[in-house]
Parts: C-alpha cells; sequence; structure tokens
C-alpha cells in the first residue's frame, strides 16, 4: 500500500510553516479558542472558514480576519450534532474555496453538574457536541479532502484525567474523542489525512469563564470547600495560565508540514499540568 505522504526535510522553514493555498475549517470558531486558531491559520496564509451555531458572530469574525489579512475569509452556521448541517456548511465552504484541506473539530461544551443530579438529557448533550460532533466534522472532512489533509481535534487535559468535580460528562467525552482521535488516524493515513489532538488546559475565554464560574457557583452550593481546590494557576510550571493564543500555535504546528510526521497523538499544552 502506498501513503502519500512526501518527505519535506528540503523544505525550507518559512514554507513548512506556510498554510498558503490550503483552506481550514474550525468548529466554534466565531469567538475565545476557536477565534484564536482562526486567526493564526489566517496569518500562515490559509482560508479560513469559521463555523459556528451564531452565524452572526461567525460572519463579523470572518470579516474581522478578512479586514487583518486581507485573506478570503468565510462565516457559516454549522450544528455539529446534526450530520445534515454539518453537511450543508462544508458545502457552502467547499462552494466558496473549491475544497477542504485543514479541519479543526473545537466546538464543546462543558455543563457542570454532580453525577446524581446528571439528568440523561445533559449527559447526552455533551457527547453529542464534543465527540459525535468530532465525528461529524472528520467524516466530512474526509470526503472532502481528495489529496489529503490534517484533522485536529482539541481535546483538552480532560482527556488524561479527571479533573473537577461535576464534570464526569465533560470528562467522559474528551477521553472518547482522545481515542477516537488514534482510530481516525489509523483509518485514515491511506488517504494522505493525518490526525492530530491538542490537547489544551484552562485557559481563560468567554466560554470557559462563565462555565467556570457556574461550576464554582454549583459546588458551593454543594457545600465543597473552595478553599481548598486546586486552580489552573496552581498547576502551572510557568508562571501563568495559558492563553487562547498559546494554544493556537499548537494547533498552527499541528495544521502546518512542521508535523508531517506526527498522526494519531495527542499534544499536551497544558504548562505541565498533567506532569
Amino acid at each position: 500500500m502506498t501513503y502519500p505522504f512526501a518527505d519535506v526535510s528540503a523544505h525550507s522553514l518559512p514554507a513548512l510553516l506556510s498554510l498558503e493555498g490550503r483552506r481550514a475549517i474550525i468548529t466554534g470558531g466565531a469567538q475565545g479558542l476557536g477565534f484564536a486558531i482562526a486567526v493564526r491559520l489566517a496569518e500562515a496564509g490559509a482560508q479560513v472558514a469559521i463555523a459556528d451555531l451564531d452565524v452572526g458572530l461567525a460572519a463579523s469574525s470572518a470579516e474581522t480576519i478578512t479586514a487583518r489579512f486581507g485573506i478570503s475569509a468565510l462565516g457559516v452556521r454549522m450544528d455539529v450534532t446534526d450530520s445534515a448541517s454539518v453537511a450543508k456548511a462544508t458545502d457552502e465552504v467547499v462552494a466558496t474555496f473549491g475544497g477542504v484541506d485543514i479541519w479543526v473539530n473545537n466546538a464543546g461544551i462543558f455543563p457542570s453538574q454532580p453525577l446524581l443530579e446528571m439528568s440523561d438529557e445533559t449527559w447526552e448533550a455533551v457527547f453529542a457536541v464534543n465527540t459525535r460532533g468530532v465525528r461529524n466534522g472528520a467524516r466530512e472532512a474526509t470526503r472532502r479532502m481528495s489529496c489529503g489533509g490534517v484533522i485536529v481535534n482539541v481535546v483538552s487535559t480532560a482527556g488524561f484525567h479527571g479533573i473537577a468535580p461535576g464534570l464526569s460528562a465533560y470528562v467522559s467525552s474528551k477521553h472518547a474523542v482522545r481515542g477516537l482521535t488514534k482510530q481516525l488516524a489509523l483509518e485514515l493515513a491511506p488517504r494522505g489525512i493525518r490526525v492530530v489532538g491538542v490537547a489544551p488546559s484552562y485557559v481563560p475565554t468567554e466560554g470557559n469563564m462563565a462555565a467556570a464560574a457556574a461550576a464554582m457557583a454549583a459546588m458551593t452550593e454543594a457545600g465543597v470547600d473552595m478553599q481548598n481546590m486546586p486552580t489552573a494557576m496552581s498547576h502551572s510550571l510557568i508562571g501563568r495560565t495559558g492563553t487562547p493564543d498559546d494554544i493556537a500555535r499548537v494547533v498552527l504546528f499541528c495544521a502546518s508540514d512542521l508535523s508531517l510526521i506526527m498522526t494519531g497523538s495527542t499534544l499536551l499544552a497544558d504548562a505541565g499540568e498533567t506532569i
């Protein structure tokens, strides 16, 4: 069997980093970590499509990127839990850009509910977005990547260990995505498609800060002693909490030819949290 991965050892560093001529879709890309990823991919030369439930915000974010970098950017509505929605949005991107070379599965949710209080609906909703959404995105990406490409799954350190009370659904879903990353890499290598995971620790985005506040309120109401709870900073070995751009630069590495030898692995972008 022939595997269509070129040896790029003779390429210059700028050439390895460049995404010029490539087309990228970032799910949940209208704000926060997704937007930071879209910005870095665009800076490297990629045309970027921002896929989000909030199509107005996605379009606005795409306009910001176009104005900043002078590249083609597009905002599309996508519900990652709905196969038809993912396919329709992808068709819209392909009609505009001509194809897809990079797909970043970034969309995710993380409601905090103790196990004994968690409804079946909450559990299913987390897996619908965080796990089935990754499957849906990877499937549509694979159908469109006729000449190979890269799928980057945003996993989380929750894919390596438990992180806080009330997050059993989130932690389970991210362990599943880490496993799915390995399996997709195995299945898609003959097509010239690499699949890589990036596992961030907590970074302050709009969604993360709101979720953290809700989780703290729920634990306080449940009588948990918050004074003894570890914080993101208590685990950092670099003296600060990570930023969205810290993670976006790791995703850029994964999406570029700098990481061409890598598939199936999940990179920890966690300031040493999981040591």
